[in-house]
């Protein structure tokens, strides 16, 4: 599966943004989804999962509550809803992909090693 994030910008802090991250290629719902993000000098952080079924979400402590992670199988999309954005959320943000089709409609990972399928990231910046 080939993945196409967008949506990033410029926000002042307290705004909004909602990222997107399409998927080419067969079987999208069998994927669990991730976004990370990555700031300069740092490195890549989870920021939140969803498992394939959209069943199950699981967030980073620094965002939970602010961002929200949904999906549109079929659509082939995944989305990141970034609400009350403050200046440490500025990074390039980063869309995954793991196969769970053997793991289960309920599974999801925030460790990096565990996904297959990266997109180029989509950069994220806000101002104080």
């Amino acid at each position: 599966v080939q993945l196409q994030a967008s949506g990033g910008g410029l926000v002042q802090a307290g705004g909004s943004l909602r990222l997107s991250c399409s998927a080419s290629g067969r079987h999208f719902s069998n994927y669990a989804m991730g976004w990370f993000r990555q700031a300069p000098g740092k490195e890549r952080d989870f920021v939140a999962a969803i498992s394939s079924s959209g069943v199950i979400v699981h967030y980073a402590a620094s965002v939970k509550g602010r961002f929200d992670i949904s999906r549109d199988n079929a659509k082939n999309t995944v989305y990141l809803q970034m609400n009350s954005l403050t200046p440490l959320d500025t990074a390039v943000y980063y869309c995954a992909a793991e196969d769970a089709t053997y793991d289960g409609d309920t599974y999801y990972s925030e460790t990096t090693d565990q996904y297959d399928h990266w997109g180029q990231g989509t950069q994220v910046t806000v101002s104080s």
